[in-house]
């Protein structure tokens, strides 16, 4: 009887010890889908060519000739709202929440970053639109999406995005929302900072 008793128990806690290890596969499984969702998100919509970065954003820049033969649609006002967001402990804001521009018309919106944690950061911002159709239309010039940036501990960067929307944007499209995801560079994170600065020896 006890040697039965022995082996039931025994089987339950072999029974436990699997469940626990199906259960740390599946929690190490769904930690690094989410820090390799960024990377594959990019990579498969740079390879598709939805919802990321518009042509001009894929070669870093609008061709000046194309920026001076653009004509500024007056008859039309197109509403341009700016939303950020942050993965991570950050202060990442626009200098304003929207503007109205006319097609064509060049404008300048600044962004302010602020590194809030106490070691140096790399990060990068990847933008959106919506609606989808507005992507193709919504040209910059210069953002600092193109680039990577790295801050020291409580350093603050102001950059801004120059942009003119095509004329040809279809006019039943009369509000476009320009969204940043603004993320830290996954192998660029950096030691944290010391607290208190080592006292020095004063010599007398």
């Amino acid at each position: 009887m006890s040697n039965r008793t022995w082996t039931l128990a025994d089987a339950l806690r072999r029974d436990n010890l699997q469940m626990v290890g199906k259960l740390l596969v599946v929690v190490l499984l769904m930690f690094g889908f989410g820090y390799a969702l960024v990377p594959v998100y990019r990579a498969v919509c740079t390879s598709l060519g939805i919802n990321v970065l518009s042509l001009s954003e894929r070669t870093h820049a609008v061709r000046a000739e194309d920026v001076k033969n653009t004509q500024v649609d007056v008859s039309r006002t197109i509403s341009v709202e700016f939303d950020t967001n942050a993965r991570g402990p950050w202060d990442f804001k626009p200098a304003v929440k929207h503007l109205d521009v006319h097609p064509g018309e060049l404008t300048t919106v600044m962004y302010e970053f602020k590194n809030v944690q106490s070691r140096t950061m790399s990060a990068q911002a990847i933008p959106s639109y919506a609606p989808k159709q507005a992507t193709a239309h919504f040209n910059k010039l210069e953002c600092f999406c193109f680039n990577e940036y790295t801050l020291a501990p409580g350093e603050s960067k102001q950059w801004p995005v120059v942009f003119y929307i095509d004329p040809k944007l279809p006019r039943d499209v009369k509000t476009i929302t320009l969204s940043y995801t603004f993320f830290e560079v996954e192998g660029k994170k950096q030691a944290v900072a010391p607290l208190v600065a080592p006292v020095q020896e004063r010599r007398l």
